[in-house]
This record gives structure tokens, C-alpha cells and sequence, in this order.
């Protein structure tokens, strides 16, 4: 890829004339707004009341419907004009997937160039033109090749899909998948940060943003992504959370500085399995010992930790896979904060199809598949998130193996008929659900790893719905003061933060809104965060530190300030 190639971005221009439909327009929107009841075909069913019939279509004989993006359109142009008041719960309603800004901020989801790989991982395709262990036909894969990969046009088409879909946009997490992060030069992944950091600061620009920067790779300097860093402090579209993937032999303290450095405040990190003998015979190329070291250094840098876990690997059976998942929380190592469950699929091109086709290798059924994630996920204490329990690969890419999308449904489902259900963080978030705050009960859950003390405080409503939550981690001090052997390393890189206490997360859920927003009843801009962050420090101090750090993203610098944070180099940290 030419990085040198100048490249303009525009929005999607628009056709589609308001004022010559308005009647039945705002038919449309008073019927969303009166009905008592919502569910998947309302909206449908209001549609099909409401026909669209202008000129055009009925020259053309048709009576069509209305589409979502034309709704949303509509209904952001007149409310803007006065012309109509605007509610919450009607473009809730209109909106195109609302789940998809439902846990506060919008994820955008970017790939890296295609490149080669460290690992050999049997069960891992290759595809031509694809960033290792990525298909074509993924959508993220295919949104990134559309864009040639370039981070600014991911970013800007991200956003302005976001748009039109009817979403607020304001609170960005972006996330950098691709493969191993970590193996790619220092040069690329501070030009590809810099870039996504550019389109989030020009995407809000009433003119089309024009990328005039002829910075290839090799000549972006440190100063030019700080600048761009400090834009996005102040930008309509902030960074609120970066995050990357790699593997676990590629962490050490050099790169967790290096990742800090760049924004990175959460990494996915591919353990796969905490078995060496499944890890051998996969051919992971690390073992458990270097998978345990790399969430040390992580957590002692703050990052949150997400970790991938994969069931059906071969010489796994459904026993020794729920063994297998059961030490992420009884070794004190890992107990991550994030999972996503990755169940094992033969892709055609693999070494693992070459097992299978000549019998040595058996997927699970998809009730056996069912019945062992079903049996993982009430295991997972409140503190962790199971972001994902099935891969986004296309069922035609899928030669063997489940092939069923909806397998979190399903397991749901499982659940239900069982008399069990999972106490996760994303199973309890309270989403687009109003609240009566003075409700709200703080709850706090510790834990223990081998490095630190982990708290975990939540505001909760009486049934256990989580409103915001914070991590905080307080680091094992041994009884001469030293600390375990990887806190030291990432202190000795990292010297601001050594013997400070540490907020890893701070989250308040609820539908995302605008900076500064009205939020009646709603979770975000209640001044949970606020909260949550005084008692870390009550906490803290009671714990015996005077000093509390927080691996703040770019664009939440300025709300620590306002929760009296100072800046350092790589954090921001508070005396107390």
C-alpha cells in the first residue's frame, strides 16, 4: 500500500427531499411516539400504514416504504429547525441497530494492512489480501478492504455511517484488529493511530475534510501525533478508549510503554487455551508462562484486559475444555476483565482442515457447543464481560463446526430451560432502561490476582442491573516493599506510576449521548462516573497509597482534570 497517496474523504450525499413528504413524515413520527408497546416490527407495521408515494415512485408504479436512513434523516432536519420537538425515545425507535451505541460510547472497528504473522496457528486461515486469520467475506474485513486498508477512510466511514444511521457518535472506542499489533514496525502503528486520531478531529467539519497530509509511514514523527492527540482532546468525536490485539510472547515492558504511549488503554490478548499441551499440539508457539507474564505486565500498566479463549481446539474434548475454562478465574494470573469465546471453526486452507478431512480431527455438535458454553458462562464472576461467544465468520466459509451465529441466543435459551443464568458484566447492563437514580445501590466485589488487589464498585439497581462501574487496582506490596518482578519492570519503564494505586476502567452505561446532553433518567452525565471516581480514592487511602493514577484515554484527559488528575507523561495521576 502506497501510503503516500493523498486521499479525500466525502460524506454520502443526500437526495432525498423533506419538505415534500413532511405530512406523512410527521404521521410517521407521531405514530412511533404514541405507541405504548416496541418490539423488532413496529416500526414495520407503521411503515406499512404510512406508504411512501411521491412523484418519482409513482410514475414508476410503486408504493414503497420509507428506509431507516431516510427517517432518521428526516427527523434530525426537523427537529433541528424547531419545526418538530425532539425525543429521546422516537429516534431511539427510528435508529438502525440502537444496541449498537446501547453500552454508551460507538465503537469503531479498523483493520491493519495485510502482513504476515508470527505465529502458525493451525486453525488459522490465510486468505490472499487479508491481515492473518481474517476471511474477505467478514464485514469489518470487507469495510477495511473497500477503504485499502488507509485508517482515515475506516474511520471516516465509520462515523459517517454512524451518522445516518441515527446514532451519537461523540464518544468514540476504537478498536485496531488485524492480527498481532505488537509484530507490525513502531512506524506503522504510530502513523495508523495518528490517522484514525486525524479523521475523529476533521470528521465533524461542515466542509468535506480534505487529508492533505503527504506523511508516509517512515516520516511521522512523535510531535505530529501528540499535536493530533491534543486536537482530539477538545474534538466532536473523542477518543474514549483505544484498543489492540496481540499475542502474548510479543508483550514486554518496552511495548506496554510503547502501546501507552500511543493511546492504547485495553488489549486483546489471544490465550486460546491455559493448557500447554492443547497450546503444543495447535501450534500456538507460546505456552501458558508467557501468557501469564504478558497479563502481568499489561495489568500493572493499567490496560484493561481482554482476553480470547477458544473451545474445540484440537485434542480438546468438552470436558477438559470446561476444565480448561475454569482456571481463567482460579489462577490468579489471568481473571480478565473482557472475554470473548471463540469456538473453534474448520476453515478451507487450514491446517486443521487437513486434520479434519482425513478424520483426525472432530468438531462439536452444536448442542454439545451449546450445552459447554452454557455451562463456562454461569461460572463468570460479575467483575468480566463476555463480549463475543462466536466468531463474525460468514456459515459459507465454515466447513465444519457450528455454523450457528446465534449461538448466544441459544445458550441464553439453554439457560432459561435450565433454571441458570450468567451474572456478566453484559448480561446485566442496563442499556436504554431508564433509572431512579437515589435507587441505585453501590456495590463493591474484590478480588485477588498475583500482582494486586482488585475492586470492582458498581452502581447497581435493586435487581442487578449495572448502571457504571470502576475498576481499581491496588498493587501487592510485599512486606519489604518490593513488588512481584513484572510490577517492577513496567515501574522501571514507566517510573510516574510506580507505587501509585491505578483506575483501569471507569464506565457509566446507558444509550450514548452527546457531550454536555440532557440526560433525564438516563445513566450517562448522572454524575455516577464522579462518584465512583471519589470513592476510589476514599478507597485508596484507606488502603495506604497517596498517590492514585488512571489510564485515561485522549479524549477523557480533560474530565479527570475536572476530578482534580494531573498530567504526566503517560497517565494522569492524583495526590491524595
Amino acid at each position: 500500500m502506497d501510503t503516500n497517496i493523498r486521499r479525500t474523504w466525502r460524506p454520502r450525499g443526500r437526495d432525498f427531499d423533506v419538505a415534500q413528504h413532511r405530512e406523512t413524515l410527521e404521521s410517521i413520527f407521531d405514530a412511533v411516539r404514541r405507541a405504548q408497546h416496541w418490539d423488532g416490527h413496529s416500526l414495520s407495521r407503521i411503515l406499512a400504514q404510512h406508504p411512501r408515494a411521491d412523484k418519482a415512485s409513482v410514475e414508476a408504479g410503486e408504493n414503497g416504504y420509507y428506509s431507516k436512513i431516510d427517517l432518521v434523516h428526516a427527523y434530525k432536519q426537523l427537529t433541528s429547525t424547531g419545526e418538530l420537538p425532539f425525543e429521546r425515545h422516537v429516534m431511539r425507535r427510528l435508529q438502525m441497530k440502537p444496541v449498537r451505541t446501547s453500552s454508551g460510547v460507538a465503537p469503531v472497528t479498523v483493520l491493519t494492512r495485510p502482513a504476515g504473522c508470527p505465529g502458525h496457528c493451525i486453525f488459522c486461515p490465510d486468505a490472499e489480501g487479508m491481515p492473518k486469520s481474517y476471511l474477505p467475506d467478514e464485514p469489518g474485513a470487507r469495510r477495511a478492504a473497500q477503504c485499502d486498508f488507509d485508517p482515515y477512510r475506516q474511520v471516516m466511514t465509520r462515523l459517517a455511517t454512524f451518522k445516518a444511521m441515527g446514532h451519537t457518535a461523540d464518544k468514540v472506542e476504537l478498536l485496531i484488529l488485524g492480527g498481532t499489533w505488537s509484530a507490525y514496525s513502531k512506524q506503522y502503528r504510530q502513523w495508523f493511530v495518528q490517522r484514525c486520531l486525524q479523521a475523529m478531529n476533521e470528521a465533524a467539519q461542515e466542509t468535506a475534510p480534505q487529508d492533505n497530509s503527504d506523511a508516509g509511514v517512515e516520516d511521522l514523527d512523535w510531535p505530529t501525533l501528540q499535536a493530533t492527540q491534543a486536537q482530539n482532546e477538545h474534538a466532536v468525536h473523542r477518543n474514549v478508549g483505544l484498543v489492540v490485539e496481540t499475542r502474548p510472547d510479543w508483550v514486554t515492558p518496552a511495548e506496554v510503554a510503547h502501546m501507552r504511549r500511543l493511546g492504547v488503554t485495553k488489549v486483546q490478548l489471544g490465550v486460546q487455551s491455559l493448557d500447554d499441551r492443547i497450546l503444543a499440539l495447535n501450534r500456538r508457539e507460546h505456552d501458558v508462562a508467557a501468557a501469564r507474564r504478558a497479563v502481568r505486565l499489561l495489568r500493572a500498566g493499567g490496560f484493561k484486559l481482554h482476553l480470547h479463549w477458544m473451545p474445540n481446539l484440537l485434542g480438546a474434548t468438552p470436558e477438559s475444555d470446561r476444565e480448561d475454562f475454569a482456571r481463567l478465574w482460579s489462577d490468579p494470573a489471568f481473571r480478565p476483565d473482557e472475554l470473548k469465546i471463540y469456538p473453534c471453526s474448520i476453515i478451507e486452507g487450514t491446517v486443521l482442515y487437513d486434520l479434519w478431512h482425513a478424520g483426525q480431527f472432530r468438531p462439536y455438535t452444536d448442542d454439545e457447543l451449546v450445552a459447554l458454553v452454557a455451562d463456562c458462562k454461569v461460572t463468570i464472576p460479575p467483575y468480566c464481560r463476555v463480549n463475543r461467544v462466536f466468531r463474525d465468520i460468514p456459515a459459507d466459509d465454515i466447513v465444519a463446526g457450528s455454523k450457528r451465529s446465534n449461538l448466544r441466543q441459544l445458550v441464553q435459551q439453554h439457560l432459561g430451560q435450565t433454571g441458570r443464568r450468567c451474572s456478566c458484566i453484559r448480561c446485566r447492563e442496563i442499556r436504554d432502561t431508564h433509572f431512579d437514580e437515589p435507587s441505585l445501590v453501590l456495590v463493591e466485589y474484590g478480588y485477588d490476582t498475583d500482582t494486586t488487589r482488585e475492586l470492582f464498585m458498581s452502581y447497581e439497581t435493586t435487581d442487578g442491573r449495572l448502571a457504571g462501574f470502576l475498576r481499581l487496582s491496588l498493587p501487592h506490596l510485599r512486606p519489604d516493599g518490593s513488588v512481584p518482578p513484572e510490577v517492577a519492570e513496567v515501574w522501571a519503564a514507566m517510573p510516574e506510576i510506580a507505587g501509585a494505586a491505578m483506575i483501569r476502567e471507569v464506565h457509566v452505561y446507558g444509550p450514548a449521548l452527546s457531550i454536555g446532553s440532557d440526560s433525564a433518567g438516563e445513566a450517562q452525565h448522572s454524575g455516577l462516573g464522579r462518584q465512583l471516581i471519589e470513592e476510589a480514592k476514599r478507597r485508596t487511602r484507606l488502603a495506604g497509597f497517596d498517590r492514585l493514577a488512571v489510564i485515561s484515554a485522549i479524549g477523557t484527559r480533560r474530565y479527570y482534570e475536572a476530578q482534580d488528575f494531573k498530567r504526566g507523561d503517560l497517565y494522569m495521576v492524583a495526590s491524595l
